[in-house]
């Protein structure tokens, strides 16, 4: 019996030892691909701007980078000296928070780097020889010799230190997140947009669902209510559409498919007569008159054919551009060899004909329904306080319970958001300030506020239960990374330590964090449909949830699992044969499965910066979209002039897991310390120059850096869990005799993590009410107020302001704004606008441009009468939040000119039919590739 537990042990000691090798050849391998990449990033660079700086020339020029620099060698140095600040005002507050993040992760780091290594090292690793263990296991909490378990007292005192120094950097960048939030929210740009005093009310009772019921209930609060949105229940209009949108895209790249079809067979026609000129043959050509008019000419008639249009002269019928329709009509899409085969064409012109007409009918009726509710007083009803409209209501398009409240000021609307607006419970309950139209959930407007908790209940449910089922394939990774340990414990899995070690090395050390990194990626699709499930409003919401769902995840799944999974196979052995060892033996093996996370720091700082430089996958798929999905003008405009950007649900999370890592094993294992600081030096680096000159910050999905404080949140899981581990493996700890013997700094552990939580709940007490709104007094700011302590308050801001950015050339002066219209003037002597315009006025050109007749509109034969009612689209005043479907203008058509004349054929063509169409900026060469020489005709605000 003892020879086998010689054996055991013997190998067991290999196995320990391995480990250091592992992480070797994780180094080696994970350098060896930063420099390689970095090296190709650094020759390519030059040649493909649109990939690696499209910020020099794609967004407005307020919003432009400088060149990144000329110099073939030297952007290390230019992305280096780059100023973050820029970030905020070109890219938003979500990305400059961010990067603000990393910044501060790297400032943390480098002390705890530097006193670790110089003092924590030398205590585990010094005369430590009869421990055992070997590589990098000498330098793990646990090595520490029975013998002097005095030495845990260094520990704990190093953990109470680098505690008091990440609670100041937490109370300082918390500050400044309060700070500069406020400054954004009050800055003229944003304070004057629509969204900015815009409140989205959801839970809104029958008695309150009419225009002027709301607009008297919120009219107590400073400034009044300048508009309200009742969200309707629209039927069919966002069907239609959708129709209208797919009728576009189709009609678009049908008739771009056409003039190839033209062109290519034009091109094979000139070479059958070129070939036969050759042999003395010669051959009409119908590209040109004799007296070289183009064939566009009106006054060419083809003598053969009768006046037919070009496009049938130059492309026969069987080539023209066909597509089939679904076999059912509720399904979505069509299959093949199945449904009725029609005329792309045709049947696009048709299909925005009928649409265009079906929703000017619908948007009368909605502009007469809400004629209806805006001027009538509460409506009776016998069950006032329901949560949905009166089903008696004669109504087309029935209001639903909620609605957009837009506010004369935009303090009103804070304050909205913050007041207790209903005497029962959840009516008109959920409120939310600063919603921009393009980030909502049109879908979600309606959810009844108890059906919601419980879709929330539920949905928290399945998350809980995924992360339990989750656990499976992680553990099995988490095992797998401890592969040496397994082939020790069972002899049939032996034949793996029998492999190569370089082989083993990459099982164990690169393969399961890849496994890792693919298994996470599947999992924010399906987190994103439940927090949709609940009845969440805004897409920035959703991210906000998926944060906080995927950090989870990411914790309990990718750190505590692997860990107590790879600790537990590590002493498993030693269990088996002696159970009464246990809290030895935990003590022991638990810090031992730091090894996987220091080979996952490695990958993630070393190959993960790098090939974020590299951008491997968006340089191959900006020339294959080009060269598969480039075929009309407006797509190649979307792959060559949209800014790529990202998910900030996902992105948070992958960066706060390397957070909670590097802190709870920053006493456990020393050395992943100078690891992680390194890694999120680079990553800020990184993340500065992605941000400067290749990714856009989405102002529709711009939370004003809410995502910060929910990371902050993260960094404490991290203090909470390194504290907890800590005061287990302080009682566990036994000393030659097998006595506790570090139960005093197990004791001091318990009071630092409550003095942990006393300051968590201190920092959120604090600064959380001041997160999201805008206090009263910073109220008068952009009203151009005189009080003096409104002026003391907006000086402490500049103070705060000018001490957090001194490094920065740009700090931008405060302007006093007047809340007037655009036309109007402004009375400096009272601080408030004239009345020399109205609201209306303010809308009027946006309303004139979508009135039939309108240059680019399409008429309608039957609105001549004066008198008619017109649409909620063509009528003046605000439209912000009006249901896309209820105020969207049909897409101009987009179709580029063509060497044949033909793209000036189809215009005139589709303009006669009452479609708006465009060949600005967009042209095909003679070979049929279509290119573009601006932004398309809808958006070019230039």
């Amino acid at each position: 019996m003892c020879a086998p537990r010689l054996v055991q042990s013997s190998n067991l000691s290999d196995a320990t030892s391995a480990s250091t090798a592992t992480f070797v050849t994780a180094l080696v391998f994970n350098a060896a691909v930063f420099g390689i990449e970095l090296g190709v990033f650094t020759l390519v660079r030059p040649f493909f701007p649109a990939i690696y700086q499209p910020r020099t020339y794609i967004p407005p020029k307020s919003r432009r980078a400088a060149e990144l620099t000329k110099n073939l060698i030297l952007w290390p140095y230019a992305v280096v000296m780059a100023n973050y600040h820029d970030i905020r005002t070109k890219v938003g507050m979500d990305a400059y928070f961010f990067v603000r993040f990393l910044r501060m992760m790297a400032r943390i780091l480098l002390p705890i780097w530097l006193v670790s290594w110089v003092i924590l090292l030398p205590i585990t690793a010094a005369r430590s020889d009869n421990t055992g263990r070997t590589g990098l296991d000498r330098f793990t909490f646990g090595n520490v010799p029975a013998n002097q378990q005095n030495r845990y007292a260094a520990h704990l005192i190093l953990t109470w230190f680098f505690t008091i120094w990440i609670w100041w950097n937490i109370r300082h960048e918390m500050k400044h997140f309060v700070t500069t939030r406020q400054r954004w929210l009050i800055e003229p740009d944003n304070a004057a947009s629509a969204m900015a005093s815009t409140v989205l009310i959801t839970g809104v009772p029958r008695n309150y669902l009419s225009e002027s019921a709301i607009r008297n209930l919120f009219s107590h609060l400073p400034g009044g209510v300048r508009k309200v949105w009742l969200n309707r229940d629209l039927k069919e209009m966002p069907d239609l559409y959708e129709r209208r949108l797919n009728a576009a895209k189709k009609l678009e790249s049908a008739e771009t498919t056409l003039m190839n079809t033209a062109v290519k067979l034009h091109n094979k026609k000139l070479k059958a007569e070129a070939k036969a000129a050759k042999k003395g043959r010669r051959t009409s050509t119908d590209t040109a008159n004799n007296d070289g008019r183009p064939l566009t000419d009106p006054s060419i008639v083809d003598v053969e054919q009768g006046d037919v249009s070009l496009a049938e002269k130059l492309v026969p019928k069987n080539k023209r551009p066909t597509h089939r329709l679904p076999p059912f009509s509720w399904m979505p899409f069509s299959l093949p060899l199945m449904g009725k085969k029609v005329d792309s064409i045709e049947w696009a012109r048709q299909e925005l004909a009928e649409t265009n007409k079906a929703l000017r009918e619908a948007r009368r009726t909605l502009a007469r329904d809400v004629a209806t509710t805006s001027n009538l007083p509460e409506p009776g009803s016998n069950h006032p306080n329901a949560l949905k409209a009166d089903p008696s209501a004669s109504q087309t398009y029935p209001p639903l319970n909620s609605a957009f409240v837009l506010f004369n000021k935009q303090i009103a609307a804070h304050m909205a958001a913050q007041v207790l607006t209903h005497h029962l419970p959840y009516r008109m309950a959920g409120k939310n300030v600063g919603v921009a139209p393009e980030d909502v959930i049109w879908g979600n407007l309606n959810m009844n506020p108890y059906e919601a908790r419980i879709r929330t209940a539920i949905g928290w449910a399945i998350t809980i239960g995924l992360i339990i089922v989750w656990a499976i394939p992680v553990a099995f990774i988490g095992i797998v990374s401890n592969i040496h340990s397994l082939c020790a414990t069972y002899s049939w899995l032996a034949w793996l330590c029998d492999l190569p070690p370089v082989i083993v090395g990459i099982i164990s050390g690169i393969l399961p964090p890849a496994l890792l990194a693919v298994l996470n990626m599947l999992l924010p699709i399906v987190l994103r449909l439940l927090s949709r499930f609940e009845g969440t409003t805004q897409r920035t919401t959703i991210e906000l949830s998926l944060m906080t769902r995927y950090f989870l995840f990411q914790v309990i799944n990718s750190f505590l699992v692997v860990t107590l999974s790879s600790g537990i196979i590590a002493a498993l052995p030693d269990l088996v044969h002696n159970p009464g060892s246990i809290p030895s033996l935990l003590a022991g093996k638990l810090p031992q499965a730091s090894n996987f996370f220091l080979t996952y720091i490695i990958l993630q700082g070393l190959s993960g910066t790098a090939s974020g430089f590299l951008q491997v996958v968006p340089l191959v798929l900006y020339y294959v979209k080009l060269f598969i999905l480039g075929s009309t003008p407006r797509s190649i405009y979307g792959i060559k002039y949209t800014l790529r950007s990202v998910s900030w649900g996902t992105l948070f999370p992958s960066i706060t897991l390397l957070v909670v890592i590097t802190v709870a094993y920053s006493i456990i294992s020393p050395i992943i310390n100078g690891l992680s600081f390194v890694t999120f030096f680079l990553f800020y680096q990184l993340y500065k120059y992605l941000f400067i000159w290749q990714l856009d910050g989405q102002k529709t999905g711009e939370t004003g850096g809410l995502f910060f404080p929910r990371a902050i949140q993260h960094l404490f899981v991290g203090m909470y869990l390194q504290q907890i581990c800590l005061a287990a493996l302080f009682f566990l700890a036994r000393d030659e005799n097998k006595n506790a013997s570090a139960v005093p700094e197990g004791a001091l552990m318990i009071v630092l993590i409550v003095f942990t939580a006393f300051f968590h709940i201190i920092i959120n007490n604090s600064y959380g009410p001041l997160t999201h709104y805008l206090p009263l007094t910073l109220a008068e700011m952009t009203h151009g107020g005189k009080d003096a302590n409104v002026a003391a308050a907006a000086q402490e801001l500049d103070d705060a302001a000018s001490n957090e950015e001194a490094k920065s050339s740009d700090v931008e002066k405060r302007s006093v704004r007047k809340r007037a219209s655009p036309s109007g003037s402004v009375d400096l002597s009272s601080g408030k606008a004239k009345d020399t315009t109205t609201v209306e006025d303010i809308e009027r050109g946006r309303a004139e441009s979508a009135k039939p007749g309108a240059p680019g509109v399409e008429h309608d034969e039957d609105n001549d009468d004066v008198n008619s009612i017109r649409g909620v689209d063509e009528d003046a005043g605000p439209k912000d939040f009006y249901h896309p479907a209820s105020i969207e203008p049909q897409p101009i058509i987009w179709i580029p000119r063509d060497p044949l004349g033909l793209g000036e054929a189809e215009e005139r063509a589709i303009r006669e039919a009452g479609i708006r169409v465009s060949t600005r900026d967009a042209i095909m060469d003679g070979k049929g590739h279509v290119d573009i020489e601006g932004p398309p005709p809808e958006n070019d605000s230039d």
